[in-house]
């Protein structure tokens, strides 16, 4: 492995998940074609280019600063790794656009949620245990930030946002606040909104493990800023088509709201269309996913020792058994 710093969340299994399919298509006479759908700092794809020297790797990463350094990580590597400034909801285009047949995509890995790179960047925003600007996004050449949408979405919006995708059943309080309070200063950094938060949520009593009042918030303006779940609800059935027979999908979540979208897409595909009762199922009713994996997977001890992200990862992975989806 290279020197980079970063250690990639159930690297190995990964790699190994993503065998299945190159293995498939080598089988079938094709050559191997791997989407790093959160390329990152480049580590899953670098252990992927490492593992497998027929591989063609093509990454997506919509921050320009990530798809810098992956590049210089995975340059020794020439052309077998092409990188893609973008968001993963144009998986089908990247792929077109790089000579991928429909149907020859043999592995795709979405490593969900906010980067390394980018939490470890005070001026991103992302963290609420360092001041910062409210910015949280990923792609620092989109118009919309935290500071945006907390200066000018209206109460009913804030509410709604901070309940989805926060999952904080103090939203309307919050949004209340946020208001009322912008009409005085706005808001404009980090420690400002996480003072905030930490005021007015009443304090968890008898919880085994107290989470930052600030988080379910922070988490709610960062999906919103950066779209990240109409995106996974785009790009992952993309890419699920785009499979040829035996090419796996393989993903990471770090949050209920994740991992509910990529339990329900993988359940629709690895479920019997059929009536219940009915003798005999038509094989264009049958499922076209199988799951690699029984359920979702967790890190262990010792990964979770090294690599303190690895504590809430859920890996879930799915392979293609049919040619033709219904």
């Amino acid at each position: 492995m290279s020197e980079y710093a970063h250690v990639p969340v159930l690297l190995d299994r990964c790699v190994e998940l993503l065998g299945v399919g190159i293995e498939a298509a080598r089988e079938q006479g094709r050559r191997p074609v791997v989407v790093d759908c959160t390329l990152g700092m480049g580590g899953h794809s670098e252990g992927v280019l490492e593992a497998f020297d027929d591989v063609l790797l093509i990454g997506i990463d919509r921050d320009p600063d990530a798809i810098a350094l992956a590049s210089e990580r995975l340059d020794r590597f020439g052309d077998r790794f092409v990188a893609a400034h973008t968001t993963d909801d144009e998986l089908l285009t990247v792929l077109a656009e790089n000579g991928v047949p429909d149907h020859g995509l043999s592995g795709a890995l979405f490593d969900l949620g906010v980067s390394s790179l980018q939490l470890d960047e005070d001026e991103r925003g992302f963290s609420y245990s360092r001041p910062a600007p409210l910015d949280m996004r990923m792609n620092r050449e989109d118009p919309l930030t935290a500071a945006v949408v907390l200066n000018t979405y209206s109460e009913d919006d804030l509410t709604r946002i901070i309940s989805e995708y926060g999952e904080e059943r103090f939203a309307r309080k919050i949004a209340r606040i946020v208001v009322a309070d912008r009409a005085e200063r706005p808001w404009e950094t980090s420690d400002q909104l996480a003072a905030m938060l930490q005021r007015v949520i009443p304090e968890q009593k008898n919880a085994r493990k107290r989470s930052h009042p600030a988080k379910r918030t922070f988490q709610a303006l960062r999906i919103e800023v950066n779209r990240e779940l109409d995106i996974l609800r785009t790009a992952l059935p993309d890419a699920l088509t785009a499979l040829h027979l035996g090419g796996v999908v393989v993903v990471e979540s770090y949050q209920s709201l994740e991992d509910t979208i990529v339990k329900r897409v993988f359940k629709d595909g690895t479920s019997v269309k059929a009536p219940p009762g009915l003798p005999v199922v038509p094989e264009h009713l049958q499922p076209w996913l199988k799951e690699i994996v029984r359920g979702a997977e967790k890190a262990d001890a010792d990964e979770i020792a090294h690599n303190a992200r690895a504590a809430s990862v859920r890996l879930r992975a799915v392979q293609r058994v049919r040619e033709e989806q219904e």
